[in-house]
C-alpha cells in the first residue's frame, strides 16, 4: 500500500475545514435571521382568491376550446363535411359551457 504524500493530506484537511466552516456559517445565518410569516386576518379571503384564480384558468381553457370549435365549424362549412361540423358544434357548445362554468354553477346555487 502506497503512503500518500503529506501535502495531499494537508490539502484535503484544509478543504474539509473550509467546507465545514462554510456549512457552519450557512447554518448560523439561517438560524439567526428568521423571517416572520404574515398570515391574513381572514382565511376565507384566501380560499375565495384561490377559487377565483382556478375559475379564471378554467374560463381561459373554455375560451380556447370555444375558439377551436368556431374554427372547426368554419372549416366544415367550407369542406361540406357533416361529421366535422358535428364535432365543431360539440366543441363550440362545450367551450361555452366551460367558459361560463362559474356563472352556471352560481345560477344552480352550487357556488
Amino acid at each position: 500500500m502506497k503512503k500518500q504524500p503529506e501535502e495531499t493530506t494537508l490539502s484535503r484537511r484544509g478543504k474539509a475545514r473550509r467546507y465545514m466552516g462554510s456549512w457552519a456559517a450557512l447554518v448560523l445565518i439561517v438560524c439567526a435571521l428568521p423571517l416572520r410569516a404574515y398570515a391574513a386576518n381572514d382565511p376565507l379571503s384566501i380560499v375565495n382568491n384561490l377559487s377565483d384564480f382556478i375559475f379564471s384558468c378554467i374560463r381561459a381553457i373554455g375560451i380556447i376550446i370555444l375558439g377551436w370549435g368556431i374554427v372547426q365549424v368554419g372549416m366544415s362549412v367550407q369542406s361540406h363535411d357533416a361529421s366535422q361540423r358535428t364535432q365543431g358544434f360539440l366543441c363550440l357548445f362545450g367551450g361555452l359551457l366551460i367558459a361560463f362554468a362559474k356563472e352556471i354553477l352560481g345560477l344552480i346555487g352550487v357556488v
